[in-house]
């Protein structure tokens, strides 16, 4: 085994089909980042329950334990000689250079875009794997350690489903955000339990809900859909855990503490909306980076990631008390605070949650119980 350690991501794609064969331990390259954080953990000696809503979301993760062999169906069909999404939801549509391009270039330039999307979920799920790891250690009771363990292994689960989809459907990954490699390693450096919490459960994981709602809506391959669909079950669990976790412990906090985590949040929000949308296939193609980003942005399906953003992380940050007299402006400079009184998660969709997964053997009756 080759063990390689890099001071950042690398920035070239990977492409399967370019992989030599492995065939024993010895063609094996790791590639390791190393980090370093001042974490400070804690035991727990009294393992009492004090909690019912955060228990409950734990029994819920023993029972919904879905598995990425079994209960995807990785064999369902779909045609790479067609775009991946509905060309109604292209967000390059209309953009003079990719309009020059044939019919059989777009196609390819979409499924490159699919995924460079879908790379993004990847290493944003190795991310909460690892924060999620963290928690474990530093959150302060019984209860929270419990469901941290659970929420670990469901971010090893995304890990490994996202990591197949690249493989079998679109044979290669892209490199990881710079925006959101920075926001993870703020998460993952920072001593405070509770920033920990506000950045993984509710900004990253609301981040994520929010694309995959997207996704959902727009997506033609019923494999992807799938995939994400498992996946939101599990996050919608994650976001859950934390809104109701940290309810009464930051407004419990100094004003000065409050307000340095309400700016953390204002910050992480304004990273989201504007530079999460990764240009690598633009460069390939050799179009304006300034221009392409500008059109995305104007595009109805971008208009439609930041209303579900905004719909589901803004009444987060209120229930939490991070909307502050002092933040608020700045939310509702982004015309974010019409989103405040929409329900969030601090109300759990227990219904939601206990419904059947979509696996596999079970894709009709949960489709018809979403209904």
């Amino acid at each position: 085994m080759k063990v390689s350690i890099v001071t950042q991501p690398p920035q070239q794609i990977r492409r399967f089909d370019e992989d030599p064969p492995i065939e024993t331990m010895g063609d094996v390259e790791v590639i390791r980042e190393v980090f370093f954080t001042p974490l400070n953990g804690s035991f727990n000696w009294d393992y009492d329950s004090a909690n019912a809503k955060i228990r409950r979301l734990y029994e819920l993760g023993k029972l919904h334990n879905w598995n990425v062999s079994t209960d995807v169906d990785w064999d369902a069909p779909y045609d790479k000689n067609d775009f991946p999404m509905p060309q109604v939801t292209n967000p390059m549509n209309g953009y003079p250079e990719y309009e020059a391009l044939s019919q059989e270039e777009k196609i390819k330039f979409s499924w490159k875009n699919h995924a460079q999307t879908a790379s993004q979920f990847l290493h944003g799920e190795q991310g909460a794997m690892l924060v999620a790891s963290q928690l474990v250690a530093c959150a302060p009771t019984y209860d929270a350690k419990l469901y941290a363990s659970s929420q670990t292994f469901d971010e090893a689960r995304h890990v490994e489903a996202f990591n197949e989809y690249l493989r079998r459907r679109c044979g290669m990954v892209y490199p990881i955000n710079p925006n959101l490699k920075a926001l993870i390693d703020k998460v993952l450096a920072d001593e405070r339990w509770d920033l920990k919490f506000i950045g993984m459960q509710l900004v990253i994981e609301g981040l994520a809900l929010a694309a995959f709602g997207s996704i959902i809506q727009t997506s033609s391959d019923p494999l992807f859909k799938q995939v994400i669909a498992l996946v939101m079950r599990d996050e919608g669990r994650h976001v859950a855990f934390g809104v109701n976790y940290l309810e009464d412990w930051i407004k419990a906090l100094p004003e000065s503490e409050i307000e340095d985590r309400a700016e953390f949040a204002y910050q992480a929000t304004l990273i989201m909306r504007d530079r999460l949308f990764s240009l690598d296939v633009a460069r390939e193609y050799g179009f304006d980076l300034e221009a392409t980003h500008k059109h995305i942005m104007e595009s109805q399906v971008i208009k439609l990631f930041q209303h579900l953003l905004f719909e589901r992380i803004i009444p987060n940050f209120k229930r939490v008390g991070l909307l502050t007299e002092k933040i608020r402006p700045k939310f509702e400079a982004m015309g974010a605070l019409t989103y405040e009184d929409c329900l969030g998660d601090l109300d759990i969709d227990w219904a939601n949650l206990e419904r059947p997964l979509p696996t596999k053997e079970n894709l009709a009756a949960a489709q018809i119980a979403a209904e």
